[in-house]
């Protein structure tokens, strides 16, 4: 089934309309699309808010890359070749964030953010205030661990072409400073065996945001 941004929209601020705090995660494999089309949606969402909430104020955006472990403990667990598999984040201080974001008794909660130009994820970096009722956190595996989803509102599974995204991968790696035969090794060797991973858990989401939408979202202006 096919959706349009408005449709996007219009589901997205409904996660609220009852004044709890809810959580819209957004899933799929490496360079899906997920955070492009999380942010896509920040930006309207934010012009355009349900009766009764400020604009701007009452949505905020938590990619799960920032619960990345860094370099120096994925070396310590000899992780490091693998960075980017399920094992080398911490869910479970992930889920302690969201926890505290449903608690809603902090007048503002810190979030890591995740830096590519060094890999690293960098913490307190994102602040997430009182007034923010939807939260919007893109990341791999939100329908691998089974302990995310009561925290979870919706989960939307961002399902983009596997040529493109592969391709998308290997122009992302590039550009952040692999060689391409690197690039091309990483898309198609670690990348790959988790994004078959990431497929499998499909079936699991509340939403299939297909390629057509997601073309049109990475292809518009600005």
């Amino acid at each position: 089934m096919s959706h349009t941004f408005d449709a996007l929209l219009d589901r997205a601020r409904a996660l609220v309309s009852d004044g709890r705090r809810a959580v819209l995660g957004i899933a799929g494999a490496p360079a899906a699309g997920k955070t492009t089309l999380a942010e896509e949606l920040l930006a309207a969402l934010g012009r355009t808010p349900p009766p009764g909430l400020p604009a701007g104020e009452w949505v905020a955006h938590v990619p799960m890359d920032g619960f990345h472990l860094a370099d120096v403990e994925l070396d310590r667990l000899g992780l490091r070749d693998r960075k980017g598999a399920p094992e080398t984040f911490d869910h479970l201080g992930y889920a302690a964030l969201l926890r505290r974001f449903h608690e809603d008794r902090d007048d503002v909660v810190y979030a890591p953010g995740f830096e590519r130009v060094i890999e690293q994820p960098i913490a307190g970096s994102i602040p997430v205030f009182r007034s923010a009722r939807l939260l919007i956190s893109e990341g791999n595996y939100l329908l691998l661990w089974e302990s995310l989803r009561p925290l979870l509102t919706e989960v939307w599974y961002a399902d983009l072409d596997p040529e493109s995204r592969r391709r998308r991968l290997i122009d992302r790696h590039m550009r952040f400073g692999k060689p391409e035969p690197d690039a091309v090794s990483w898309a198609t060797g670690t990348d790959e065996r988790n994004a078959m991973l990431i497929a499998a858990t499909r079936p699991a989401a509340d939403l299939i945001v297909g390629a057509d939408l997601l073309h049109r979202i990475g292809s518009a202006p600005g």
